[in-house]
């Protein structure tokens, strides 16, 4: 076989490049009638992510499926083609004064990536994530059938939500080609009001004061940088200039008198705590567990002496922590051990996201996950002959 190109280290020699729907479908078809294992590509911003496929016969790019297909602005409502980069949709929406409140961890992913992964950030904790904001999406099922479902449709396909079984599927259920989205307005006015911490228990009442208090905050971010270090808490507040104003000298009472404010984001602000080729990790927990979860991150870190660095909404319980990709796989193995029990008993997950292909053979990168079996039954439903991105996902699905 002569390699042309691949995914996660697994070697194809065949691209696909439709610019529709339709030549999705007619891409699917025939890869469906030949057997053929496929998996999507946008950007390939996060093609490291989760597992590699078991098997690779066909990429399909999408990159020629891109646009904005409809600006409902009265209704607030966009459909997007699914190989639009998020940040040219956003700037498309922009003279109307309206965005797609999602924000842009790694620049250049695409809505389709985006949906597919399920990726949110900051404000997520306002906005909600893409599952709130996607309101219909088109399909193209594992035999090249379309499917249409949400948005101007009322129904959705035979009796699934498609698209929040779609949203963080990976690839596995079907090609995503195009997404509808409630949009929001532009704010008038934003501040960022950040504030040092000394460690994950004066954090942790930082934010428990900012939560309990009126300023309703679009994001609530916690930034811990690798070691004994102080850690940073940065609130982020949207609307009207006069209440922007208001609110944002509220935080600074709250957050205490050593606090910095500006209309810019700090430079760290969203981005994923690792490079590329390092070990990228996402952590669940209760809110009330954040502090818990910090301080296990630090104790951890300091037990297998790795700079372990943790950031993001401790205002939704969504942390992300990032680990040197010369780490020794056995050392990995057991951090994530450690911060697996730690997110077990601050009721939430621990999911290896992505990491070089020696840790990913020594750890399970999705750890136990409930509800499996009803996965795999839902995969079966969509995906019979288990050809869409097989094994990218949980339990080999």
């Amino acid at each position: 076989m002569t390699v042309v190109d691949g995914i996660a280290g697994v070697p194809t020699s065949a691209v696909a490049a439709p610019a529709s729907t339709a030549e999705v479908a007619e891409v699917v078809r025939g890869a469906a009638a030949d057997g053929l294992a496929l998996v999507v590509r946008g950007a390939g911003t996060r093609q490291d992510w989760a597992l590699p496929p078991q098997r690779l016969d066909l990429i399909v790019a999408m990159h020629g499926v891109c646009g904005l297909v409809e600006h409902a602005a009265g209704d607030l409502v966009a459909i997007v083609r699914a190989g639009t980069p998020l940040r040219e949709l956003q700037e498309a929406l922009r003279p109307s004064g309206q965005q797609l409140a999602l924000d842009e961890p790694l620049p250049g992913a695409t809505v389709g990536g985006t949906v597919a992964v399920n990726a949110s950030g900051p404000r997520r904790m306002l906005y909600g994530t893409v599952r709130d904001l996607l309101i219909g999406v088109t399909v193209v099922r594992a035999d090249g059938v379309v499917a249409r479902a949400g948005g101007k449709v009322v129904k959705n396909v035979a009796g699934y939500d498609l698209g929040k079984l779609v949203a963080g599927s990976y690839g596995t259920l079907g090609v995503i080609t195009e997404c509808a989205f409630r949009l929001h307005p532009l704010p008038a006015a934003a501040r960022y009001v950040s504030a040092r911490a000394d460690g994950p228990d004066e954090a942790g009442r930082a934010v428990a004061s900012v939560l309990a208090a009126q300023v309703v905050p679009s994001a609530l971010e916690v930034d811990m940088t690798a070691g004994d270090g102080p850690l940073t808490v940065t609130a982020l507040v949207e609307g009207v200039p006069a209440g922007v104003e208001r609110r944002a000298a509220d935080l600074g009472k709250l957050l205490g008198d050593d606090t910095e404010q500006g209309e810019s984001p700090p430079p760290s602000w969203g981005a994923y705590p690792w490079a590329t080729g390092d070990v990228g990790i996402k952590l669940t927990c209760a809110l009330s567990r954040v502090p818990y979860l910090l301080t296990a991150a630090g104790v951890t870190a300091r037990l297998h002496d790795v700079p372990l660095r943790v950031r993001g909404s401790a205002g939704t319980g969504v942390l992300y922590a990032g680990l040197p990709g010369r780490t020794d796989p056995g050392v990995v193995a057991g951090v994530i051990s450690d911060l697996r029990a730690a997110t077990r008993a601050g009721a939430g997950h621990c999911v290896v996201l992505t990491a070089p292909p020696p840790v990913r053979a020594r750890v399970d990168v999705w750890g136990h996950v409930d509800g499996l079996d009803l996965m795999r039954r839902v995969k079966e439903q969509f995906d019979p002959a288990g050809t869409l991105a097989p094994g990218r996902f949980v339990g080999g699905i």
